[in-house]
């Protein structure tokens, strides 16, 4: 079992596309990432989620098509300062990665009085995001790269899965061994973005009020080790 913790895993945590290795992933580690995901939080215990582990490198193929449309679009709606950047930047690992997986959303899952939907029905989609969360820190501390790739309508990839028209595509993931490790993100290697520090992103009490001296220079001194 990885002996890497929470906090090392969060860390190292990286969304990947470029440092996929082509050592595949044994089945009972899968299954160890799988059932980390499974464990997660869900709105009444609802377990909204299901995991379609795609292999299939004619599959594969077809998507990474409906992909590179995408970014083509993307690419010509952009400014043209920006399209010389955006070109350095790779999408997607559909082909370089292990395998791809594919998570679900059924927010109809155990009946239509889910404990916890009937105020905020969105709750079942946050499970989901949840259990992919856990998926990818799993991922991470088995050596394990993951990336999130969202170039694409759903509703062209249904069909090449055979996914029910009442089931929502939240995630579509690209999942490897990694080459390489890198201590900061890819776009921010890249120059597209930057990450903000914490102490921007928290107010005490009420909306744009900041926290008090010591838990504002907490904020602003913390690392993890």
């Amino acid at each position: 079992m990885a002996a890497m913790d929470v906090y090392e895993a969060i860390k190292k945590r990286r969304d990947v596309r470029s440092w996929f290795s082509s050592r595949q992933i044994e089945n009972n580690v899968l299954s160890r990432i799988l059932d980390a995901g499974n464990r997660a939080p869900s709105v009444g215990l609802s377990q909204p989620w299901n995991f379609i582990i795609i292999r299939n490198i004619e599959i594969r193929k077809k998507i990474k098509n409906i992909v590179e449309t995408k970014r083509v679009e993307f690419y010509e709606s952009l400014p043209e300062e920006r399209k010389d950047k955006f070109n350095g930047i790779k999408i997607e690992g559909i082909m370089e990665s292990d395998l791809n997986i594919c998570v679900t959303c059924d927010n109809t899952r155990k009946g239509p009085n889910i404990l916890g939907t009937a105020t905020i029905p969105e709750t079942s989609e946050y499970s989901v995001v949840l259990s992919i969360e856990n998926m990818w820190l799993a991922a991470r501390a088995e050596g394990i790269g993951m990336g999130w790739i969202s170039f694409f309508d759903p509703d062209n990839i249904k069909p090449l899965l055979g996914i029910p028209e009442n089931i929502k595509i939240i995630a579509y993931l690209a999942v490897g061994y990694l080459r390489e490790d890198h201590d900061i993100p890819e776009l921010e290697e890249k120059g597209w973005e930057s990450r903000i520090g914490l102490s921007n992103l928290v107010y005490e009490n009420t909306w744009g009020t900041p926290p008090e001296d010591d838990m504002e220079k907490a904020l602003q001194n913390y690392r993890i080790q």
